[in-house]
């Protein structure tokens, strides 16, 4: 079984190829369950107000990119 890289709470940075400038910092508010898609998370950015899934793939450590 596949782990979840990170943690209910902890901020990172999303990388979505859809948005047109760099990456948002987001918190991860839960993590979801891993069938057939991936590692997924649901995810909450300050600047927007609402919620979106994302692949674990398109998140990455604060840390990882300073």
């Amino acid at each position: 079984m596949v782990g979840h890289k990170f943690k209910v709470g902890q901020r990172v940075l999303f990388h979505s190829p859809r948005r047109a400038i760099g990456p948002l910092i987001v918190t991860v508010v839960r993590k979801l369950p891993t069938e057939g898609h991936g590692v997924t998370y649901r995810i909450k950015s300050i600047e927007e107000g609402f919620e979106r899934v994302a692949n674990e793939g398109e998140l990455s450590s604060i840390h990882e990119a300073t």
